[in-house]
């Protein structure tokens, strides 16, 4: 049997506990179903049971994440007969151990992120791995206690170089809940003749190509990056692509595209060049499926730019 879950995820003092609470007491939502509350932190705010049906919502508390793991978690689903799981994980805890653990049944519904509007930017500084962690994967983001000092933009920023599709909102102290509409026009003009990819847009670029192929099918562009070449590859076909980090120096890989029409002899690997070429849709092994093919016009070799890893921001 399939068992959804419902995970709640950000730092302390975030307002998880305060909005799980009002969760459960919201007839829509708690209805008959055995619900697991499974409670990986403990903050000022307390659960007051007495504000949901308490028949059917089993509270259980994992205060040491190495009891956090299928075995355990399939032992509170088998006792309590659940139906449904909501958590409230440990800011420091990954979302991904979570999932690592989570048993086989268990699926996932819905993800949401708190955070404090006015320290969240302090926390992405100190701790951008586990804030990427935390935004990778969501549905929304909820930011409270905003006041007229918080910079959205830039927080707008940073949640868009890891998700383009999670909902942003702001809760205020009078309660007003306001969302971020703020545009995310592309940094290239993509009906451009050539659509030319500055040195620090690549990522971004890369991840539209990645996410909507379709719009791209046709186009000429010109960008730099690094030479990936052996001896297995046909002939007159190199991968070309830059390194990118998405939160830190631990998860820089390289993100290349096939290439072809290109004349292998006087190109090395890790050679810079500035490519312009038509971008296709071919299968390809690298791929394992239909992926992007750019057909050389035009190869340069180059400098590296100032930034060699290219990132969102």
């Amino acid at each position: 049997m399939e068992i959804p879950v419902y995970l709640f995820t950000g730092f302390l003092e975030s307002g998880k506990t305060k909005f799980i609470q009002g969760f459960l007491g919201d007839e829509r939502f708690n209805t008959d179903e055995n619900t697991l509350l499974l409670v990986c932190e403990e903050g000022v705010e307390e659960y007051d049971a007495d504000k949901f049906k308490v028949n059917n919502v089993i509270i259980e508390y994992i205060d040491d994440v190495e009891y956090l793991n299928e075995a355990h978690l399939l032992e509170l689903q088998v006792k309590n007969k659940i139906q449904r799981v909501i958590v409230e994980l440990n800011g420091m805890w990954t979302v991904n151990g979570f999932i690592d653990a989570m048993p086989e049944d268990w699926i996932i519904y819905q993800e949401m992120t708190f955070a404090d509007a006015t320290s969240f930017l302090s926390y992405n500084k100190n701790m951008r791995q586990l804030t990427v962690d935390k935004l990778q994967g969501t549905n929304m983001v909820i930011l409270n206690r905003t006041d007229d000092t918080v910079d959205r933009e830039e927080i707008h920023k940073v949640i868009r170089g890891v998700s383009r599709d999670a909902d942003i909102a702001y809760e205020f102290e009078d309660g007003r809940v306001e969302y971020d509409e703020i545009e995310d026009p592309l940094p290239f003009d993509i009906d451009a003749d050539v659509i030319e990819i500055e040195d620090e847009d690549y990522a971004i670029w890369y991840r539209d190509l990645s996410e909507e192929m379709e719009k791209y099918i046709g186009k000429t562009v010109k960008f730099k990056g690094i030479v990936a070449h052996d001896d297995s590859f046909p002939k007159y076909t190199i991968v070309i692509g830059r390194h990118v980090m998405v939160c830190c120096e631990e998860d820089i890989t390289y993100r290349g595209l096939v290439c072809q029409g290109v004349v292998v002899s006087g190109l090395k690997k890790r050679d810079w060049i500035t490519l312009t070429g038509k971008i296709t849709k071919e299968y390809h092994e690298m791929y394992g499926e239909d992926g992007p093919i750019i057909k050389a016009t035009e190869i340069k070799k180059c400098n590296p730019p100032l930034q060699q890893v290219a990132t969102f921001y």
